[in-house]
């Protein structure tokens, strides 16, 4: 068994905005006081679709690590790096091409969908058909069990898992599997030996699932397995192999609600954002020219919430008693629309302002920055050499 470990990351597109806090950067500083993190620049990623034009992504990069800092991403007790510092994610991406069908990548819904949205650039490459494997070597090799994703990123994740089983069903067959699970057994002690094996036929021939899951329990409380043992012993359990790659979970996250200055999804293509660290009065300009409902074409004429952009702002930033004074004051035409946004524009600069106090530090001092990645970095590449030296040895490529 593994420790929980949750693994995310973002593509660098430069200063991020308001849909980026609200979609992931908030749910990134909610589990990292909860599980082990590792949150990553997707460089590598960019390169997917910008091969033609790099010379931005490293500049992007570093502004959007600043931007993770400023929204509470806390390097005390998450893992913050860039994917191309731990060159063992190609490494396994590599090798694990070798075992991948192509059928398994063309049928990814995104590959599909991609194309259509980014008609006008050439991605006949493979990186593009293949980014679904780089994104699944950067979870496979931190062996991390928890991926937060939206509802239509589950499919990844289960391509991801089926690479995984794949993998371990393929490499996983150590000679004398078998023999060395059994001895690993008897380090158990008689009683928990015993209680595995019960365990063990639950499952395998019952499919008792709840036989599973206290099989699971057991290996993690035995402190007196070493870790080859331990793995050769979850994967006897399953009926599987020597466990090498972990198969993740996902770990279900809610759709964003940031709407844009327009009332659509909020997007740098759309040109409708507010960025994460936006001047004071460049963030009152946009909100106060904000569209609201057309109904309400002078002052005195009433207006519904529901239809204008700037309700949605309201129903994320403001409270009860502020909402339930905007629906009166706007049904009635009571209060008109630049009375209405005051609200809005009051509680995402007393967000920013705590934002743009978090990053001074690291604008003032960028190698502050440089610092905090290059420590992610060692600490990263140490987890991943660790399942490197494993998949190495899986393949008859350690050559020791």
């Amino acid at each position: 068994m593994f420790a929980e470990r949750v693994l995310s990351g973002m593509r660098p597109t430069g200063r991020l905005h308001l849909g980026h806090y609200h979609g992931v950067l908030k749910n990134w500083v909610k589990l990292q006081s909860e599980y082990p993190c590792l949150f990553f620049a997707a460089d590598w990623h960019a390169l997917t679709t910008d091969y033609d034009n790099p010379k931005g992504i490293e500049g992007s990069v570093w502004e959007m690590i600043v931007d993770w800092l400023a929204a509470g991403v806390d390097p005390s007790q998450a893992t913050i790096f860039i994917q191309s510092r731990v060159p063992e994610h190609a490494e396994l991406h590599l090798l694990m091409s070798m075992m991948t069908p192509q059928g398994w990548l063309e049928r990814v819904p995104t590959y599909k969908d991609q194309q259509e949205k980014l008609s006008h650039k050439d991605l006949t490459t493979y990186g593009f058909l293949g980014y679904p494997l780089l994104m699944s070597a950067d979870i496979l090799i931190y062996r991390a069990d928890k991926v937060p994703v939206g509802e239509d990123q589950l499919p990844h994740v289960e391509f991801t898992r089926e690479l995984a089983r794949r993998f371990n069903h393929m490499y996983g067959r150590e000679p004398g599997f078998e023999d060395k699970a059994k001895e690993a057994i008897k380090k158990l002690g008689s009683k928990r030996a015993k209680l595995y094996e019960e365990f063990r036929t639950r499952f395998q021939q019952n499919g008792d699932e709840e036989g599973l899951a206290l099989g699971k329990a057991l290996l993690e409380e035995a402190q007196s397995l070493s870790l080859g043992d331990r793995e050769r012993l979850y994967g006897y359990l399953e009926g599987s192999g020597k466990m090498i790659l972990v198969e993740p979970g996902a770990l279900l996250t809610e759709a964003s609600r940031m709407p844009g200055l327009d009332g659509q999804k909020m997007s740098k293509s759309y040109g409708n954002t507010i960025f994460l660290r936006e001047e004071a009065d460049t963030l009152g300009k946009k909100i106060r020219t904000m569209q609201t409902d057309p109904a309400r074409v002078r002052r005195t004429d009433p207006g519904n919430p529901e239809k204008c952009p700037v309700w949605q702002f309201h129903v994320i930033y403001s409270d009860d008693k502020t909402r339930e004074w905007v629906t009166q004051g706007c049904t009635s035409a009571g209060i008109g629309c630049i009375e209405c946004k005051q609200p809005v524009i009051d509680a995402v600069l007393k967000e920013q302002d705590l934002m743009r106090e978090r990053a001074q530090p690291y604008l003032d001092d960028p190698s502050l920055v440089r610092s905090i990645v290059a420590d992610g970095c060692d600490k990263a590449r140490k987890l991943a050499q660790e399942t490197m030296r494993e998949v190495r040895d899986a393949m008859g490529l350690s050559y020791s």
